[in-house]
């Protein structure tokens, strides 16, 4: 396993090469750089997985440092050194972009246990967030970077893009992680349950209302709400949800006193709310208070580098419960998957790998094993020109030929025949026997 990669900054000689032994000595690959200039260099031409920086520095100090790293890669983790004066200058900067800080001098134990929890809690979220393509990192790092607090979260995604994920994440790696996770889906709910829902109500309330319910807010109480869709919102709702953020209160249906909540709210949305608020179908001051810490969710598309262990991690989850053991995909099959659109996101190649594993007759995925829309878009991989002839054709002896031309390029080696046609072993072996096709003898 590589190493993780620290960038030590300060601008005093000796302070630099104490951390870099004390962080080499327990395992880390370290750079260091004598000022935030320097630093800045250097992060432009090397990815980093965190950097300590000196707060009181010569030239840029470590919080210009922090904003300028910002700028260079919005997930870097950085940790700062500051002296006892300075602390509550770091605080404010920490919502800024700082994970954490250490009070100088620094005790060799803390500056190890810091540095472990924040790498720690991104190998955490690599558990929930699958993938190593550049984009989807990123969003790791600012996973990484925004748990610590408990200010609210909007992510933004297409649908099926791994939303719930993300934010399932964010409260894994949070100080409320040993707490109730809630989530809702706003659009999934009708309008006049909703409230309820979310709020609770008390008895009697409305018809129906037989006994005293906790609302999903109250539930949630120390813990993180996740509350999906919430683009969906009605802008009297939307009014509600607002004075819950302002307040941290809530008022059940038919209650007569507001009741203290702890909750940290992470939304999600597949709209553009920007363009809801011209249009005055969403509140501003709540897409203000929802969009404190935004946080981009890449769709499958644009993160090609993650179908390939997407598609194993998923093999490998579904096929646990099936009866034959798939060991993975034929090459054609394969190729489709690799260069397909996925206007579906993470959840239709799960959901096309799961179907998968359902018709596979044999040990591997095929082409045929695959639903019809990813089988019939037309891309590189699986296009051959073809064109049906006005008099029309035999499609067996098609078949039949395009067999032939499989098994004697690959001499007559059905497993590797069948990767080329996209078949499975049992399905050429199916066919050859139908035509009564065998490997010619020699004279």
């Amino acid at each position: 396993m590589a190493r993780n990669k620290v960038l030590v900054v300060d601008d005093e000689k000796n302070q630099r090469e104490i951390y870099m032994m004390i962080l080499e000595d327990a395992g880390y690959a370290v750079t260091t750089a004598q000022s935030g200039e320097h630093a800045l260099r250097i992060a432009r031409d090397n990815k980093f997985d965190l950097v300590l920086t000196d707060n009181k520095m010569t030239g840029m100090d470590g919080i210009q440092l922090v904003t300028e790293l910002t700028d260079v890669d919005p997930s870097i983790i950085v940790v700062m050194m500051t002296a006892h004066g300075t602390v509550e200058s770091v605080k404010s900067a920490m919502r800024a972009g700082v994970y954490d800080y250490l009070e100088k001098p620094v005790d060799r134990e803390q500056l190890l246990k810091v540095v472990e929890t924040a790498l720690s809690g991104l190998h955490q979220i690599d558990d929930e967030i699958i993938g190593q393509s550049e984009e989807i990192e990123r969003v790791k790092r600012m996973i990484l970077k925004v748990a610590g607090s408990s200010s609210t979260v909007l992510i933004r995604g297409e649908s099926g893009s791994g939303k719930e994920r993300v934010a399932r994440a964010i409260h894994k790696a949070s100080p409320r992680r040993n707490e109730i996770f809630q989530a809702v889906n706003c659009a999934a709910i009708n309008e006049n349950l909703l409230e309820s829902e979310l709020f609770g109500h008390e008895k009697g309330s409305f018809t129906g209302a037989h006994v005293q319910k906790k609302g999903q807010f109250e539930i949630a109480d120390r813990g993180s709400l996740f509350l999906d869709e919430i683009g969906d919102l009605s802008v009297p709702m939307q009014a509600k949800i607002l004075r819950v953020l302002q307040e941290r209160e809530v008022m059940r249906v038919g209650g007569t006193r507001p009741l203290k909540v702890d909750v940290r709210v992470i939304a999600a949305t597949n709209r553009d709310l920007e363009a809801m608020v011209k249009d005055g179908r969403f509140r501003e001051d709540l897409y203000y208070r929802l969009n404190i810490i935004p946080i981009n969710l890449p769709p499958l598309r644009n993160r090609r580098d993650d179908i390939a262990i997407l598609m194993e991690y998923f093999i490998a989850k579904h096929s646990r419960n099936s009866p034959r053991k798939i060991k993975g995909l034929t090459a054609s099959a394969r190729n489709l998957l690799m260069n397909y659109s996925w206007p579906g996101n993470v959840r239709q190649l799960e959901s096309a790998i799961e179907r998968a594993i359902l018709l596979c007759e044999g040990d591997e995925i095929s082409v045929e094993d695959l639903p019809l829309e990813i089988r019939q878009e037309s891309s590189p991989s699986n296009s051959f020109n073809f064109k049906l002839p006005p008099e029309g054709i035999s499609f067996e002896e098609l078949e039949k030929s395009l067999i032939t031309q499989a098994m004697e390029q690959t001499g007559w080696n059905i497993t590797r025949a069948a990767k080329l046609l996209g078949l499975s072993f049992r399905t050429l072996q199916y066919r050859l026997e139908k035509f009564d096709m065998k490997k010619p003898t020699r004279e």
